[in-house]
């Protein structure tokens, strides 16, 4: 049994459930119905993760092998275009709160892009391989849309406040 697999499932499932008890705190504490919808729908992603993560340690720590993704997982992608509306996008710019919470999950993301993405290219398993390879994708694409929305939320900072030289 591979201690170094266990223990990136471990860290991994860890990431996710911080995630998810962020994403969540963020969802509850938005009164902008649009704003709780994002963040709540990043809460249940990352839920997601820990359950497909769990499967896999449950495998893993039995029968010291990785089970092949499920094919809805290999094909899903994160957070549909809907829920990135212009319109949410204005909102979160214009909530202090949210915002802030943009910037601390894109370190979160990070980290999660960081740890997969390492493990993937260590792994000699092709079951895990690719396990952190999607997860690695996932992650990168709410890292992805958590920086498209910090830009906008910068700019629209800068242009309320005349902070443009020209």
């Amino acid at each position: 049994m591979s201690q170094k697999s266990l223990d990136a499932l471990k860290e991994a499932i860890l990431l996710e459930r911080r995630g998810r008890a962020f994403y969540q705190q963020v969802a509850d504490q938005s009164r902008n119905p649009a704003i709780k919808e994002f963040f709540q729908t990043m809460a249940t992603e990352e839920q997601r993760h820990m359950h497909v993560l769990g499967e896999q340690y449950k495998s893993f720590a039995t029968a010291q092998t990785f089970a092949p993704l499920e094919a809805r997982d290999a094909q899903s992608r994160p957070l549909p275009e809907l829920i990135l509306s212009p319109e949410v996008r204005r909102k979160i710019a214009a909530a202090d709160f949210e915002a802030a919470a943009i910037s601390a999950a894109m370190l979160m993301e990070e980290r999660a892009v960081a740890l997969y993405g390492q493990r993937a290219a260590e792994s000699q398993d092709p079951n895990e391989k690719a396990l952190f390879a999607w997860l690695a994708r996932w992650e990168q694409g709410h890292l992805s849309f958590l920086a498209d929305l910090d830009r906008e939320i910068k700019e629209a900072v800068w242009n309320d406040n005349a902070f443009w030289p020209f």
